[in-house]
């Protein structure tokens, strides 16, 4: 059954989990970084630089920065198509789970914390 919230509830929603976040995990993604790992995460793969882009109707070049910092900090893989040598294609990691699963955690709290 859908929750149906008004606009300023859902503004507290997004606003609980994003201070969650900052206060709890030292990592500070931008919102297209998390748009970017959220369509890693939750689109069946498999997952390309040229395909994201397409996706999220940006160039490559701030896919690659965005995949970048999101592999320093061990969310994403990338590694090359072998076979089509050009693509290069992203992959889930253990440590990338586990920081969408706390957050997903997070979600939920917030959102009983808005139940009657």
């Amino acid at each position: 059954m859908p929750i149906e919230l008004t606009a300023s509830q859902a503004l507290g929603l997004w606003y609980g989990v994003s201070l969650d976040q900052v206060r709890m995990d030292g990592r500070d993604l931008t919102l297209r970084q998390m748009a970017i790992l959220l369509h890693i995460y939750l689109v069946p793969p498999p997952h390309t630089v040229r395909g994201l882009a397409a996706e999220l109707n940006v160039t490559k070049p701030v896919i690659t920065r965005a995949l970048d910092t999101m592999g320093e900090l061990g969310l994403v893989d990338r590694i090359r198509d072998e076979r089509d040598r050009r693509n290069v294609v992203i992959k889930r990691t253990v440590g990338g789970a586990l920081y969408l699963e706390k957050l997903g955690d997070r979600v939920r709290e917030q959102g009983r914390r808005l139940s009657p």
